[in-house]
């Protein structure tokens, strides 16, 4: 008789932002006269780039010619994504990393819960507390957690690293080492970010200590602070024990779209076998690449034109993103994040439980967010808001929720 993977009944409840759908759509059926305005899940809202949609229709029309027709994509992405991300991601930013050294994938989310599947299973995990739910799901998945505590709602054999406002929501390292490590700045939930000399500490402690740094930087478009850095390469040594994880939903709005990539160096080894060599195993036995016509849309990010429009795109955002954090700071909330990141981390009032805030949001002023405890024990007591959203629902959202501290 066959056997199911057990590991999957370890997951406490549904995914997050399933049971946040769940409740909007309740609530949605209950009261169908409500216009709810939604800054929960970090969807953006604006439309593709016109350097990207004609770089999109162009590529259609090649798909429809013989001599111009793709197939399959090579295992590693097309040469010219590649290099484009080479030229103007790591080049630029004295980053030594080369274009075979770029994986391209169908974005940041498969990749960081993919990646795990190269390491043994007797690894030990650190992530962040608060942490994005995907990393510790896809360890629970493989069977890498240990067993799961209601009471603490921990898993025994993951290693936690509490992001908190006396941490600046930056985690310390570790008491117990670690064998990977996620790390994710700017900070999704949080919207905390790090400098490079805190970063460079953490690229010497994994140097140390043997252990590898899984780096998800899907936000660094909207780094606005000079000593906050786009990538761990470009701290000494990062080549050597880091993996970076990168998407083109946030900065580029392909959240419907879907292309990413990631970055394994091939000085990055274990006992003389490269993890590059074992990523492009994984990549090419269980991939076949993202669509030709999606990565030549990659490459129109990299342009002149891209790069003007997506400038304007993200400037667009982190404008909501201000409005919210300021607009909450006056209506007397507890509030971070809203500068080198589209999060706006605050604490919830009034002594109230995260999806007690949730709901009480959703019923008073019709807002949806995110309750902070689904990313983890160290999230209760907080809530997350994104800046996705249109800048007129974004300022009427707003408005909903300092109208109830009045």
């Amino acid at each position: 008789m066959f056997k199911i993977n057990d590991n999957y009944l370890k997951l406490p409840g549904s995914y997050l932002f399933s049971t946040i759908g769940r409740k909007v759509s309740a609530y949605s059926a209950a009261h169908p006269d409500k216009k709810i305005i939604r800054l929960g899940i970090g969807d953006v809202t604006q439309p593709l780039a016109p350097a990207i949609i004609e770089a999109m229709h162009s590529a259609v029309d090649e798909m429809g010619h013989a001599e111009t027709f793709h197939g399959y994509a090579p295992d590693l992405g097309y040469a010219f994504l590649r290099e484009a991300i080479a030229e103007n991601d790591y080049k630029a930013r004295g980053c030594g990393i080369s274009a075979d050294e770029i994986f391209i994938s169908d974005g940041a989310k498969c990749d960081s819960g993919n990646i795990q599947e190269i390491f043994s299973l007797d690894n030990k995990i650190a992530v962040c507390d608060p942490v994005y739910p995907v990393y510790v799901d896809s360890n629970v998945m493989a069977g890498r957690t240990g067993t799961y505590d209601k009471a603490t709602e921990t898993w025994s054999d993951v290693i936690y690293m509490p992001c908190t406002a006396e941490n600046g929501f930056a985690p310390q390292l570790p008491k117990e080492t670690p064998d990977l490590i996620y790390l994710c700045f700017p900070n999704n939930p949080t919207g905390a970010a790090i400098t490079r000399v805190q970063l460079q500490e953490w690229v010497d402690y994994a140097n140390k200590v043997g252990a590898v740094i899984i780096y998800d930087a899907a936000y660094e478009a909207y780094i606005s602070e000079e000593d906050v850095p786009h990538s761990i390469y470009e701290c000494e040594g990062a080549a050597a024990c880091a993996i970076e994880l990168r998407s083109f939903s946030k900065n580029a709005g392909f959240t419907g779209v879907r292309l990413g990539f990631t970055v394994v160096p091939k000085e990055l080894k274990c006992g003389g076998v490269a993890l590059h060599d074992l990523w492009a195993r994984r990549h090419g036995t269980k991939y076949n690449g993202a669509p030709y016509i999606v990565q030549r849309a990659g490459e129109a990010v990299y342009s002149e034109a891209g790069k003007a429009q997506l400038k304007e795109q993200v400037a667009y955002y982190m404008k909501n993103a201000g409005y919210i954090y300021h607009g909450l700071k006056e209506a007397g909330f507890t509030v971070s994040g809203g500068v080198n990141a589209p999060y706006i981390w605050l604490k919830t009032p009034s002594g109230m439980t995260s999806w007690e805030f949730f709901d009480y949001l959703l019923e008073n002023a019709n807002v949806v967010g995110t309750p902070g405890s689904g990313f983890g024990p160290s999230g209760e007591g907080y809530f997350r808001l994104t800046a996705f959203g249109s800048y007129e629902n974004t300022v009427e959202a707003v408005d909903r929720i300092k109208a109830l501290n009045r």
